[in-house]
C-alpha cells in the first residue's frame, strides 16, 4: 500500500484534513466515498478532480465508493452556489447515473476480484421509503440547528449572497449528506470522506452525526482537495463554448484534446500532476524537459495524450492529432476521410460555411465557388491567380485546374466540401 496522502500532497491535491486521516490510512485497506449529484447525463472536467482523487486511492490500495447523490440530488447544495437548482424527477436520476457509472469505469476498476474493487451506490435506495417524521426523529435530533447555521456555505447564502435567501429544502441538504456518511459508516464500513474544499462543512457534518450517533468511539474522517483555477484565477473547466464535457456527443475528442494542449506552462506543470497517473520522477523529468525548451509544449502534448486515452481512447487520441494536423501540419485527402463527421466539423467549426444543393455539382470549380452568396474568393480572376500560383487547394490537395468539374466523388463523408484559399483561410460547403 502506498501512502495516499502522500501521493495527494506532492500531487498539489489536498487541502483540508482531519487530524488522525493519514494515520488511519496507513494501518489498513480504508474504504472512503466521494459524492457526485448526476444533475446530467455526463461529468465534465470540473469533476475529474475528485474522480482522479478516487482514482489514485484505489491505485493506493484503499476501497473507493462513489455516491451518486439520487435523494440529495432532488434537493440541491447550497455549498458554492447562489441560486436553488433544478430538481430533477427520478426517471431522470436513474438514467444519469447510468451514465455517469459508463465514463467513471474508464477512472476505476469496479469489476476486480480483489477486495479494493470500486463500488457505486445511489443514496436514493436508502433515501427513498425513509419517511419525513422518521428523519427528524432519528436523525435530525443528533445536530443543533446552531451547528448546522455555523457553516460557511449556510452563512454566505444567509447574508445577501443569493437573492432568495436559503430555502429549508436547501437548509436540510448538510444533515442529509450527513446521513449518507453514516449509513455507509454502518453498512459499508466507510470510515473516510473525500471532496472539494466547498464540501467541509457538510463533510465534518457527517462526522460529527457519526459520532453523535454511534458514540464518540466512533471515528470517522474527511479530507478535500482545492478547488482548481487556472493561473489567471478564473474557473477551471470551461472554454469559450461552456463546459468541456466527458462525453463526446457535447465535447468531441478533438476538443477536448484541444482544452488540454491549449493550457498555459503554468497550468501544465500543476494539471498534470492532478489529471494523470504519471509517477513523479516521470513528471519531473517531464517538467524539467519543457523547461529547457517550451516552444515544444512537451508537458502540453503529454498531458492532452493522457487525458484523452483516459477518457476516450487511443483511436480517439490517434483521430483528435490527425485532426490536428489539417489545420496545423502537412494533412492530405485521406487524412481528412480519416475523420468522423463530428470531428470534422469540430475541427472546422469557427470558418465560413455555405450550402449548396447536390444538383449544382458537376459544375466547373470556378463556376461553383464564385456564385451568388460564397464569399471564398474576390472575383474568378482572382481565384484563376491564385490557381496558377498554387494557392487554392480542395479537400487539401493542390486544384491544378480552375475549370474543372467537381463531382459526388469530390466529397468528404458524402456530403462535404473543405475548400483553402491560401494557407490559413478554410471553407466548408456541405452538399445537400
Amino acid at each position: 500500500m502506498k501512502n495516499f496522502v502522500e501521493e495527494l500532497k506532492w500531487r498539489g491535491m489536498l487541502s483540508q484534513i482531519m487530524p488522525g486521516t493519514e494515520e488511519f490510512l496507513n494501518k489498513e485497506m480504508t474504504s472512503a466515498y466521494l459524492g457526485t449529484d448526476p444533475t446530467a447525463d455526463s461529468l465534465h472536467i470540473g469533476h475529474l478532480t475528485g474522480i482522479m482523487m478516487l482514482r489514485h486511492l484505489q491505485r493506493c490500495g484503499h476501497k473507493p465508493y462513489l455516491l451518486v447523490g439520487g435523494a440529495t440530488g432532488m434537493i440541491g447544495d447550497p455549498s458554492g452556489k447562489s441560486q436553488e437548482r433544478n430538481l430533477l424527477d427520478a426517471e431522470t436520476l436513474y438514467h444519469n447515473q447510468e451514465c455517469i457509472k459508463a465514463q467513471v469505469s474508464r477512472f476505476l476498476d469496479f469489476d476486480s476480484k480483489d477486495a479494493n474493487a470500486a463500488v457505486l451506490v445511489n443514496n436514493y435506495d436508502w433515501m427513498k421509503d425513509f419517511s419525513f417524521l422518521d428523519f427528524v426523529r432519528e436523525i435530525g435530533k443528533h445536530i443543533t440547528v446552531n451547528y448546522m447555521m455555523a457553516k460557511e456555505s449556510v452563512q454566505k447564502r444567509l447574508n445577501g449572497e443569493a437573492r432568495d435567501g436559503l430555502s429549508f429544502t436547501e437548509f436540510t441538504y448538510q444533515l442529509l449528506q450527513g446521513y449518507d456518511f453514516l449509513y455507509l459508516y454502518q453498512h459499508h464500513g466507510v470510515k473516510l470522506q473525500l471532496g472539494g474544499n466547498d464540501q467541509w462543512g457538510n463533510m465534518t457534518t457527517g462526522a460529527e452525526l457519526i459520532r453523535r450517533t454511534l458514540g464518540v468511539e466512533n471515528n470517522a474522517y474527511a479530507l478535500t482537495c482545492p478547488l482548481i483555477t487556472k493561473a489567471d484565477g478564473t474557473k477551471f473547466g470551461k472554454s469559450e463554448g461552456g463546459n468541456v464535457w466527458l462525453d463526446r456527443n457535447r465535447t468531441t475528442p478533438y476538443k477536448f484534446y484541444q482544452f488540454w494542449l491549449n493550457v498555459s506552462d503554468v497550468d501544465a506543470e500543476r494539471y498534470i500532476k492532478i489529471f494523470t497517473s504519471l509517477q513523479k520522477d516521470e513528471i519531473d523529468a517531464l517538467i524539467e524537459e519543457h523547461r529547457q525548451d517550451p516552444g515544444r509544449r512537451v508537458l502540453q502534448k503529454r498531458l492532452a495524450d493522457e487525458v484523452t486515452v483516459m477518457v476516450h481512447s487511443q483511436e480517439d487520441l490517434d483521430m483528435a492529432k490527425e485532426a490536428s494536423n489539417i489545420l496545423f501540419g502537412k494533412a492530405t485527402k485521406d487524412s481528412l476521410q480519416k475523420l468522423d463527421e463530428a470531428t470534422l466539423l469540430s475541427v472546422f467549426d469557427g470558418v465560413p460555411h455555405y450550402e449548396i444543393g447536390k444538383d449544382q455539382l458537376g459544375q466547373t470549380a470556378i463556376d461553383l465557388f464564385n456564385q451568388d452568396g460564397m464569399e471564398i474568393f474576390p472575383s474568378k480572376s482572382e481565384m484563376r491567380k491564385l490557381v496558377k500560383g498554387g494557392g487554392v487547394s480542395l479537400n487539401k490537395e493542390k486544384l491544378q485546374a480552375f475549370d474543372r468539374p467537381v463531382t459526388s466523388e469530390d466529397l468528404i463523408d458524402g456530403k462535404y466540401l473543405l475548400v483553402q484559399r491560401g494557407k490559413k483561410n478554410y471553407y466548408l460547403v456541405t452538399v445537400k
